[in-house]
């Protein structure tokens, strides 16, 4: 599906700062971003990618920031922000 096609369909572009416990020192934080189209409030693709996460890499989670932005008229944009603390 292209970008134009997603925002049709009510997707907005999400950016998330992921911030992790490094495995070996887990007295410092890392941080990591990842973008992609995604549908706000539930964003199922960062809740999915946030679950490989736990599964599947080392490093716990500690928080992560997002900000999920959609087109909403020609040159019109809603954005939302919000930060979740899993630590």
């Amino acid at each position: 599906m292209s970008e134009l096609e997603m925002m049709l369909k009510g997707y907005g572009l999400t950016t998330a700062q992921i911030f992790y416990r490094m495995p070996d020192h887990p007295a410092l934080l890392q941080s990591y971003l990842w973008q992609n189209y995604d549908l706000a409030p539930d964003f199922p693709e960062m809740n999915g990618f946030l679950k490989f996460w736990q599964e599947k890499l080392e490093g716990p989670i500690h928080s992560v920031r997002y900000v999920h932005r959609k087109l909403i008229s020609a040159s019109e944009w809603r954005q939302v922000k919000g930060e979740i603390i899993l630590h």
